[in-house]
């Protein structure tokens, strides 16, 4: 599971997305989002303004991506 350390307390979930190289953009974000399930700590998750914390765990597909503090 790859870490994706952010400044500061939290980052928006397509902003992680984006920082993580899953979308290239906004829009990008809200079709994903819209088509593929995408779990916060477990949790079906549609907006891309959810804020994540250090120590979320976010899963697209195969893949999960942990919030680190930098």
């Amino acid at each position: 599971m790859p870490d994706i350390p952010i400044r500061g307390d939290s980052i928006r979930l397509g902003q992680l997305l984006k920082l993580a190289g899953l979308v290239e953009g906004g829009g990008e974000v809200k079709a994903l989002l819209a088509e593929e399930p995408v779990l916060v700590n477990g949790e079906r998750e549609s907006r891309r303004g959810r804020q994540l914390h250090p120590g979320d765990v976010v899963q697209l597909g195969g893949e999960e991506i942990r919030v680190t503090s930098a």
